[in-house]
């Protein structure tokens, strides 16, 4: 599918039934989503998406957040008929802002968007610049660590989980793309009142054991969405697709189903 600018955005679509879009987060690429979309295909026509720079999709060499919500208007404008939106992380972040651009959206499920909304977010300008030298020494795994670590917060125990996914080297080979997207979600101002005309039925995901941070994200999130709900995962942190896949199909597809 071709984006506004041009770009070149790959999708890969599975199952049948009516259509949900998947936007994956930092680092990944649409094969973050294979321990759920079986589950999803089931019932759903599932679309995972690369995002620019990951998989097979193209890139651009001016990077903005603006950019990555056109890729998303273009594939649900693609896809034609009124989808689901789920996205994770960064992806959830790009996904709210085209959610509310798209008159026709069936539903929109955001796990843990990092929104610069709350004092508990950290400066991790100093954690970049740690990555920008690891990655130019062609440590590139010990970047991608360093952001789990010291930016995601990633428990070690999360960390593990996602160092054994078969998708662990793709994610070594973006690295790079975590600076562009980081810097840009700093830079990104968060203005509840351009969603106050947001009415799709919005589910907000968030782990029962992840970073203050997340939680207080969600929070926000659900005091300025007019149709939302949060759910607690329990014992779960910022990964519960790879951690959880069970509970986490478990929870979209009952609040996809009420939608339905």
């Amino acid at each position: 599918m071709t984006s506004a600018d041009g770009t070149r955005i790959a999708v890969e679509r599975t199952g049948s039934g009516p259509p949900l879009l998947l936007v994956h987060g930092s680092t990944a690429d649409h094969t973050r989503w294979e321990p759920v979309r079986p589950a999803f295909a089931e019932r759903f026509t599932v679309y995972a998406m690369d995002r620019r720079g990951r998989g097979e999709s193209g890139d651009e060499p001016v990077y903005t957040i603006e950019g990555e919500v056109e890729d998303v208007e273009a594939v649900l404008d693609e896809i034609g008929d009124p989808a689901h939106l789920l996205g994770h992380s960064f992806g959830a972040i790009v996904s709210l802002e085209a959610a509310r651009r798209v008159d026709d959206l069936r539903s929109l499920v955001l796990y843990e968007p990092p929104l610069p909304v709350s004092d508990l977010d950290p400066d991790s300008e100093p954690t970049l610049a740690e990555m920008e030298g690891l990655i130019e020494d062609d440590a590139r795994e010990a970047a991608l660590e360093t952001f789990f670590r010291d930016i995601a917060g990633v428990p070690p125990a999360e960390l593990d989980a996602l160092r054994s996914a078969p998708n662990w080297p793709a994610r070594v080979e973006a690295v790079h793309t975590v600076l562009r997207e980081e810097r840009a979600r700093k830079a990104y101002a968060f203005d509840g009142r351009r969603f106050e005309g947001l009415a799709c039925p919005t589910l907000l995901l968030v782990g029962g054991e992840t970073a203050p941070f997340h939680r207080a994200v969600s929070e926000v999130l659900d005091g300025t969405l007019p149709n939302s709900r949060i759910v607690v995962l329990p014992g779960q942190a910022h990964a519960a697709m790879s951690t959880a896949p069970e509970l986490f199909a478990d929870e979209v597809l009952a609040f996809l189903e009420r939608v339905e």
